[in-house]
């Protein structure tokens, strides 16, 4: 198929070079040129902006920063279906958005897509820059079933499994689920660390210790040896999971959902910001909880 795709960021990226190598031509764009240009080697096409995607592609992909991002990506000044546009869409049948953003905008955008002849699937991910590399990305996905069908063989080329949860908002809304479970595992993690440490215990042994039992888990074997040691390549951003559980705290107010514990991680996330912690790495939360001067946050 012939694809879009704006944001070829650290996630976006191995996406794009997984549908290269599947057979997909792909045109590119993003707002800084040059990681649009450094895929150029594995034969995408660079654009200069949104707009110039649609001639080219029956479907754009989307995996940028946040919901304002997506708005002005898609209807802003330059973009897909931008007011300043004609209202023919070209050849683009589809939009597909792998970021993550606000359910109550994704239903907006869909509807006002819908209204230029634009189907829109909303299909955040999950499985951070290792499940992108790997293509074993989890993909859960809100939108038309027929949609869904015609473009999941496109999505799979990165994604190991693809969930259609429902109507339009419904894949934003499983991603929330998502986050909420990660925030509060994460901050677990830290929490027993910082118990482990303040005890005289080796921490960086708890995912040996606790291998197989019921606190076992793929976080905690990724997070210990970050929140113990140093040199690991960071993953994520305190910043990217504030603006997620603030997310979620908006949809529990919507909803009327009960969310106490992600409450508390929010309000901890605000803490770790108001440390000037925002830019670090997810294992920053050990050092939210159990502060001190001295070294760097960690990765």
């Amino acid at each position: 198929m012939d694809l879009g795709f704006c944001g070829p960021g650290l996630m976006g990226a191995p996406m794009i070079r997984h549908l290269l190598n599947a057979g997909h031509s792909v045109w590119v764009w993003n707002r800084t040129r040059a990681k649009a240009q450094a895929l150029a080697a594995d034969g995408a096409h660079v654009v200069d902006t949104p707009r110039d995607l649609v001639a080219h592609a029956q479907a754009v992909l989307l995996c940028v920063s946040d919901t304002q991002a997506v708005e002005d990506v898609v209807f802003g000044l330059g973009g897909l279906l931008g007011e300043d546009a004609a209202d023919d869409a070209g050849r683009m049948r589809w939009i597909v958005d792998h970021s993550s953003i606000a359910p109550a905008a994704t239903r907006e955008y869909a509807a006002r897509a819908a209204r230029r002849g634009v189907g829109w699937i909303d299909a955040p991910v999950s499985g951070g820059v290792p499940g992108a590399q790997a293509g074993t990305l989890a993909v859960m996905a809100g939108g038309n079933a027929a949609d869904i069908a015609a473009l999941e063989p496109v999505i799979r080329a990165y994604g190991a499994r693809v969930t259609h949860m429902g109507d339009v908002g419904a894949g934003q809304m499983t991603k929330l689920c998502n986050q909420a479970i990660v925030c509060a595992t994460v901050a677990g993690v830290a929490e027993a660390v910082g118990l482990a440490q303040a005890a005289g215990i080796d921490a960086a042994r708890l995912p040996e210790a606790l291998a197989g039992g019921w606190a076992d888990s793929v976080l905690l074997r990724t997070f210990v040896p970050r929140m113990t040691e140093t040199g690991h390549e960071p993953i994520g951003s305190l910043k990217t999971f504030q603006k997620d559980i603030d997310t979620v705290a908006d949809a529990a107010q919507a909803t009327g959902a009960v969310m106490p514990v992600a409450g508390a991680v929010q309000q901890l996330l605000r803490l770790g910001a108001a440390m000037g912690l925002a830019e670090a790495g997810l294992a920053a939360f050990v050092d939210i909880l159990r502060p001190r001067a001295g070294p760097a946050p960690r990765a």
